[in-house]
């Protein structure tokens, strides 16, 4: 896949089951605080990204509707996602969040919004996406998606709604790249997305072999390799720091690619283990 075209593709947005088109890459808010998600995504905005993922239980909408506010883009060039918490499960519930939401980070409407965990105990999250579809329809958010949902909670969604997620955001990284979900998610046309990408949690993903001498290969750091294998295996990703620098960097993915045979050995440090919670088995 060393070609130019090849190296240039993943630079494209992809476009979700439901006709909307979504950067590849973005820039994740995850424990960025309020203040400090002003300077950050204003930063990222300025370096060229154009999806922001923030969620209720950040705490931060209101510095991440600040910074694209701030940042002199017109809102249609910033695809801003954000999720509703365990705690707002239920039809009007869900709708109160939402209304929040849109409050707090100072815009109309919300590019791709999302439940955050399926919650299966409360059993509420195929009434909590009927009022996502219902906010759709009248423009309140433009995509309908779900986070941490497992097939199980999925298939139900579309049983009971008719509708599938555009976009299920889940645990992914090397060390759990969970190529079967990946696939059923194919075959439905519903968007991998990954959060946690870098794997960093435990384990030391970034001096793994593999990883580092793609790196060399490439000239390239560990992380822009990891993050161009997100790319490659077709998934948006979402990689965060709070350096300018690293923030640079995580964007400049797309002069390069991996062969397969690099790509093959960065799978192949799969281990099967969550460094998350599971989302069947914890009531979030």
């Amino acid at each position: 896949m060393d070609t130019i075209a090849g190296m240039t593709e993943f630079n494209a947005p992809i476009e979700l089951n439901d006709g909307v088109s979504m950067p590849r890459i973005g820039y994740g808010t995850y424990k960025v605080g309020d203040d400090k998600a002003r300077q950050t995504v204003e930063t990222a905005l300025e370096l060229g990204y154009r999806l922001v993922d923030t969620a209720e239980m950040y705490g931060n909408e209101v510095g991440v509707g600040s910074a694209v506010a701030n940042s002199g883009l017109p809102r249609a060039d910033v695809f801003l996602t954000s999720k509703l918490w365990n705690d707002h499960h239920g039809y009007d519930s869900a709708r109160r969040a939402l209304e929040a939401s849109l409050e707090h980070l100072g815009t109309d409407y919300i590019d791709l919004y999302m439940i955050h965990w399926p919650s299966p105990k409360q059993d509420l999250y195929v009434e909590t996406f009927q009022a996502l579809l219902k906010a759709k329809e009248e423009g309140l958010i433009r995509s309908a998606g779900v986070s941490n949902f497992l097939p199980e909670h999925l298939e139900r969604v579309k049983d009971e709604t008719g509708a599938w997620p555009s976009v299920n955001q889940v645990e992914l990284h090397p060390y759990f790249n969970q190529p079967r979900l990946r696939a059923w998610h194919a075959e439905r046309g519903i968007a991998t997305e990954s959060w946690g990408p870098l794997g960093q949690r435990t384990g030391s993903l970034l001096h793994e072999r593999a990883v580092v001498d793609a790196a060399t290969a490439h000239e390239k750091t560990a992380a822009q390799v990891v993050i161009r294998w997100h790319l490659q295996r077709e998934c948006v990703v979402i990689p965060k720091s709070s350096h300018t620098e690293r923030i640079a960097e995580n964007l400049q993915v797309f002069d390069f690619a991996l062969t397969e045979e690099e790509l093959d050995a960065i799978d192949a440090l799969e281990t099967g283990e969550r460094q998350g919670i599971d989302p069947g088995g914890h009531e979030r």
